[in-house]
């Protein structure tokens, strides 16, 4: 599925929007993972988690205890919503199996919804859509208010699903409006965990001497950083190759972006530069500089570090009414 993309990369603006997002899993054929999961994350930080194993939602954040005492029904109405779409989804996946004309085999459906808030200029975004096994199936237009169908299959879906206008002004109303105070709530809530800003810690590596030179950021919070390399102090968008954003164990995240140097004398390394921008902090600008480049044959330089809730939609129209706020479809 394309909307969730945690590596995004962007020279000119920082990305700065704030983020509520639900992703909900159905499977069939692996005996290792549940049958059901559905995770809650702000801000690309999980706060709670349901599998159809337990079959109970398990706060993950600390600061998640006090929005339980401010709202005394929040879990046991959570647990009953991700009961209800637990059948939901493996009511779905058996329906989608039928549609697709697939039998056997392992078989994996996802929903993925949520907003988003740009804290400086105040607006928001929302989305909602489908997939089966990796493939995009539908999702919803906000803007147009009409159902996109990535294949086939999910064109008598949305042709069904477009005639209920007052359904989807209802889902505009709650992924522009009411997902965005839960997201500000949360924010609140855990503004001393999510409002943070911890350094990046920033090394050249290089594999071999014909390998690309890696720029590794690590260590970083929150994950709206970006990496990029220039020469001569100008971007480059040729020769680099970008890296997801991913977590370290300890909630920091990570980041690689290569630069490929095979057609560039080594006389010419220092015209290049790796550049790391976070929010709340002066950009970490590393040298291409061999001796500070961490290698793989013998060679170890220094590390340059710049000084240091809401109704949803199922393909058989199940239809519910969650608590706002929390993840669930009944």
């Amino acid at each position: 599925m394309n909307r969730i993309n945690l590596s995004v990369f962007l020279s000119t603006v920082m990305y700065l929007l704030q983020s509520l997002h639900y992703f909900y899993t159905a499977s069939s054929g692996l005996s290792t993972f549940p049958e059901f999961v559905a995770v809650g994350m702000v801000d690309g930080v999980q706060m709670v988690y349901y599998d159809s194993n337990t079959q109970r939602v398990v706060l993950k954040q600390d600061w998640m205890e006090q929005v339980t005492r401010d709202h005394p029904d929040y879990l046991e109405r959570s647990n009953e919503l991700s009961l209800c779409s637990q059948q939901a989804f493996k009511y779905n996946i058996g329906t989608l199996m039928k549609r697709f004309n697939r039998t056997g085999g392992a078989h994996v459906y996802q929903e993925m919804y949520g907003c988003e808030w740009d804290d400086e200029d105040d607006t928001t975004d929302g989305y909602l859509q489908y997939g089966y096994d990796g493939e995009d199936v539908i999702a919803l237009d906000l803007k147009h208010l009409t159902w996109v169908a990535a294949v086939q299959e999910a064109c008598p879906t949305k042709l069904r699903w477009d005639r209920l206008r007052g359904y989807n002004e209802q889902q505009k109303d709650y992924y522009t409006m009411e997902c965005v105070d839960w997201l500000k709530k949360y924010l609140d809530y855990g503004k001393s965990t999510l409002q943070r800003t911890e350094r990046p810690r920033v090394s050249l590596l290089q594999r071999s001497p014909s390998s690309p030179v890696v720029c590794h950021a690590t260590g970083f919070y929150p994950d709206r950083v970006v990496v990029f390399w220039r020469r001569d102090g100008q971007e480059l968008h040729e020769q680099v190759d970008p890296g997801e954003v991913l977590p370290n164990h300890d909630g920091t995240f990570q980041v690689s972006v290569d630069l490929n140097l095979k057609a560039v004398p080594q006389e010419d390394w220092g015209r290049y530069e790796c550049v790391v921008q976070l929010k709340g902090i002066e950009d970490i600008s590393t040298p291409l500089d061999p001796a500070l480049i961490r290698t793989n044959w013998g060679k170890t330089g220094v590390g340059g570090d710049g000084g240091g809730e809401h109704m949803s939609h199922h393909l058989h129209l199940t239809s519910s009414q969650p608590l706002p706020g929390l993840p669930g479809h009944c």
